[in-house]
């Protein structure tokens, strides 16, 4: 029988204790039967055992013994002695269901948030006006002859591929449009590369933390994932370990290695030089088939922590114009084959513009594209044109991006300064968030603690493929500081209650 993790389980527990008539075990016990009669939690799923799922949430053990009483009184749960509580009853087809990570674009947490709550649970940023200009600059001839055709376009249309290509070169990375694959954003990018590259059982090496769409990704596709390097408070650690891969290789062959060396997705650091050479080094030598995940390398800040220079992976469009710095792929060093860039506008310009791509070979793009045909048959050909129109706009976004990020990071760290002092991180690179340690308290039970107050918060441990870093938190400022500012006495009352 399958076991589902209390830190799983805590994530996939969003708003239950603060929705729905009753008393607290009452709502809980509804709350793992929703889980149960959705789908979330496989039918026959043990559950942990009532100290430790008590202790992620941050409730009284007697709150979910008597919660499992109810389960079980209603024919939910089944204990069997020795094995544990078997939840039950859900009809659903066995399978790795996601966390519950797009809570925080649902309705309960704006309800929350317009109640004087905060919501910290999610990076993503506002978007840029020239969202709305290039929207609004469209007219008919724009679609032209496009519109001769059926508008189904599985690769992207011909302008964006070729739009992209440009990116590239621009860059010095010579890349052509056959080498592109327009998708809808780059969670799809990934998605379609875990559904292409990966079969159920195979060794998938990953950061931790990571991005934990990706986790998601991997994790249904039955991969299983090898978490190399990790992360340091005091900014010693640099991520992902060249050297673990290496001692990993002579005993196992993994499939891909998925990467993110620039404005790291949670952390924000971006590999320097020598870091990136390294790992172009051992990804040539063990031929090892390397996804590079740049989704947020256009937010990155154009300084390296601790405000050193740029790394090397920013190339300058003009000189001097360090703002205008544009990511160069690790992987593009690497044979075509054997690597995948994904890239998208998303981060930079709004979430709510899916566009985003893959670059690799011709083969590896025409393997991805048969799939994408299959979801969705292609990317709708209204918001290709908007990109088209934006890649021309991409130098003065960047910077405008980089200004307020800049000031809005500076602004953030001075508020936990202040505030928080003995919480501790290291300044990121890039990104739209902290990644914050905070000492002696297990952040998961902290999370769960905090909905109850109204605060949406997301715990490191929904970062990790080994559920690690359980005393941090990733922290927003995108928007600036005003929610961290709002949740903060919160967030520091609940990491007193939460304490290991």
């Amino acid at each position: 029988m399958a076991r589902i993790a209390s830190t799983r389980l805590s994530r996939l527990l969003t708003g239950w204790s603060s929705e729905g008539p009753g008393p607290l075990p009452r709502r809980l016990a509804d709350a793992l039967r929703e889980l149960a009669a959705r789908g979330d939690v496989a039918g026959g799923s043990v559950l942990p055992s009532q100290r430790e799922l008590a202790l992620v949430l941050g409730v009284s053990r007697s709150t979910v013994t008597a919660a499992y009483g109810l389960l079980e009184s209603e024919g939910w749960l089944e204990s069997v002695r020795g094995s544990g509580s078997r939840l039950r009853g859900s009809g659903a087809v066995d399978g790795y269901v996601t966390e519950g990570r797009l809570v925080s674009f649902d309705a309960r947490s704006r309800t929350a948030a317009a109640a004087g709550g905060a919501d910290l649970s999610s990076g993503a940023l506002p978007g840029l006006g020239a969202v709305g200009e290039a929207v609004g600059a469209l007219t008919g001839g724009d679609l032209g002859v496009l519109l001769g055709d059926d508008g189904y376009h599985p690769y992207g249309i011909p302008a964006l591929r070729e739009g992209i290509a440009a990116y590239y070169r621009a860059a010095g990375v010579p890349t052509e449009a056959g080498q592109i694959l327009v998708t809808s954003g780059s969670q799809q990018a990934v998605w379609l590369v875990a559904q292409a590259l990966v079969e159920p059982g195979d060794t998938v090496v990953v950061e931790d933390p990571t991005y934990r769409g990706a986790l998601e990704a991997l994790r249904a596709r039955g991969a299983r994932l090898v978490p190399v390097g990790g992360d340091g408070p005091d900014g010693g650690g640099d991520g992902a370990d060249v050297a673990a891969l290496r001692r990993l290789c002579a005993h196992v062959r993994p499939r891909l290695v998925y990467l993110q060396p620039t404005a790291h997705n949670p952390t924000g650091r971006s590999l320097d030089g020598a870091a990136r050479r390294e790992w172009q080094r051992v990804l040539a030598e063990q031929e090892l088939f390397a996804v590079e995940d740049t989704a947020c390398a256009e937010l990155s800040l154009g300084d390296a922590p601790g405000g050193t220079a740029a790394p090397e992976a920013m190339v300058r469009s003009a000189p001097g114009a360090a703002d205008e710095a544009a990511p160069v792929p690790l992987v593009a060093e690497l044979p075509m084959g054997s690597s995948v860039t994904v890239g998208t506008l998303s981060k930079l310009f709004w979430g709510g513009l899916r566009v985003g791509w893959v670059r690799s070979s011709p083969q590896v793009v025409a393997r991805l594209a048969k799939i994408k045909t299959s979801v969705d048959l292609s990317c709708s050909v209204v918001d290709q044109l908007v990109a088209v129109r934006l890649l021309d706009r991409l130098p003065e976004a960047r910077a405008r991006r980089r200004a307020e990020l800049r000031g809005r990071r500076d602004a953030a760290e001075a508020l936990l300064r202040a505030g928080a002092p003995h919480w501790e991180w290291s300044r990121p690179a890039g990104g739209p968030a902290l990644w914050v340690r905070v000492p002696g308290a297990d952040t998961e039970a902290l999370a769960q603690l905090a909905r109850r107050h109204g605060v949406s918060v997301v715990p490191g441990s929904a970062f990790s493929p080994v559920d690690g870093f359980r005393d941090r938190l990733r922290l927003p400022y995108g928007h600036g500081t005003d929610a961290l500012a709002a949740a903060l006495p919160t967030l520091l009352e609940c990491a007193e209650r939460a304490a290991c």
